[in-house]
């Protein structure tokens, strides 16, 4: 297979040629010079064997500083001394040096040692303030549970000290009520007052108490051709008197299954009077009929009064 079949490729490659020559001729003609030995650059330094000196004779050979030269004079009379103590105190020293080594080791490891027992003592001491700041709030919150206890058996001991107190001065004025010359205590009514409410003919068992014993009539009872057979009184322990219409709805047994009270008639429409008569009338029985209607609409009339 031919690389070079076209014109074009042809003067490519005539191209590339020349291109390439041009670049050798440049590369040997300016890219090759150098210099043998290469030239050095920066300052010269002296020769020298040490960081301090004097005078104007440049020596080749290291000089012996004057510290040398006394460390050899201490050395050299240190081997004297040695050689004229005996072998017995030569010993000695030997041993103390010997011992010195070791000693500046376990001085490392007790340093070492001391930091390591420092953190653990410093890690102890802050657990401690932990426990000891828990142990403070606990303590806190027990004084003042205890407190607020204290208090709320205060409060219960006022209140009751206060009831006691309440009740002597409540005895002691039933005891000498209206100059009475009697020894019973305790009371009864329906007032806020201490004492016995009602009158000294009345009946101790009755609820009324007001004038000598008043209550209320049988009643007037119409329902049509139907009797009453029950006639209950209604209760009366009001201060009030008069007449109340009670309209009633009787079913055909006889039995009262609805009261209204206060219709056309009545005279004195007290709240007390209506209640009371609205009771009885729904205690009220007829007698039973199968011909009546489901539901009879009839009334019953009450004459409430106080007896002097």
């Amino acid at each position: 297979m031919s690389y070079l079949d076209t014109p074009h490729k042809k003067k490519s490659a005539v191209l590339t040629t020349i291109v390439m020559g041009l670049i050798l001729l440049l590369i040997f003609t300016f890219g090759m010079t150098y210099f043998d030995p290469p030239k050095e650059y920066g300052i010269a330094v002296n020769f020298g064997t040490s960081d301090v000196g004097s005078g104007d004779t440049q020596p080749t050979e290291p000089l012996k500083s004057a510290s040398s030269e006394e460390e050899v004079v201490e050395e050299v009379e240190e081997q004297q001394e040695v050689e004229e103590v005996p072998e017995e105190v030569q010993e000695t020293p030997t041993e103390t040096a010997a011992e010195a080594a070791p000693s500046e080791k376990v001085i490392t490891q007790d340093s070492e040692e001391s930091i390591k027992i420092k953190k653990q003592e410093e890690a102890k001491r802050k657990a401690e303030a932990a426990e000891k700041r828990i142990q403070e709030a606990e303590r806190q919150k027990k004084l003042e549970v205890e407190r607020v206890e204290k208090q709320r058996k205060a409060a219960i001991a006022k209140k009751k000290a206060a009831e006691a107190a309440k009740k002597k001065k409540l005895d002691a004025m039933m005891g000498g009520l209206n100059n009475s010359d009697g020894t019973a205590t305790g009371g009864e009514g329906d007032d806020n007052q201490a004492g016995d409410k009602g009158n000294a003919n009345g009946d101790p068992n009755a609820s009324g108490y007001y004038g000598n014993g008043g209550g209320g009539s049988g009643g007037n009872y119409r329902l049509g051709n139907r009797k009453a057979v029950s006639k209950p009184k209604p209760t009366y322990d009001c201060n009030e008197q008069g007449r109340v219409v009670v309209s009633i709805s009787v079913d055909k047994s006889g039995r009262v299954i609805s009261a209204r009270p206060g219709i056309k008639g009545t005279t004195n429409s007290a709240s007390c009077l209506l209640q009371r008569a609205k009771e009885a009338a729904l205690k009220t029985r007829f007698n039973s009929d199968s011909k009546a209607p489901t539901k009879q609409v009839g009334s019953i009339i009450y004459n409430f009064t106080l007896s002097n």
